[in-house]
């Protein structure tokens, strides 16, 4: 198990999203990515992307200029 990290800070949707996709398409199942966004849309957009995917959303932290957002890969087909 490895943790990505990805900093999307500067970009607006679909930015955040996006950066997610090409992170995950890289994990393996167990994998943590650790999203870093300052788009107030990353939050609830990642919680559908994980719920889409089925992956686990493991939570987010509202920092003072960015939102931290952590997700568990869970959804990959082996």
């Amino acid at each position: 198990m490895r943790t990505m990290n990805v900093d999307s800070r500067g970009t607006a949707c679909p930015g955040p999203i996006t950066d997610l996709i090409r992170a995950y398409k890289k994990a393996e199942n167990g994998d943590i990515i650790v999203l870093i966004a300052n788009d107030p849309g990353a939050v609830p957009d990642s919680k559908a992307w994980c719920e889409q995917t089925k992956n686990v959303f493991v939570g987010s932290k509202d920092m003072e200029d960015y939102f931290e957002i952590t997700i568990q890969v869970a959804g990959k087909r082996l």
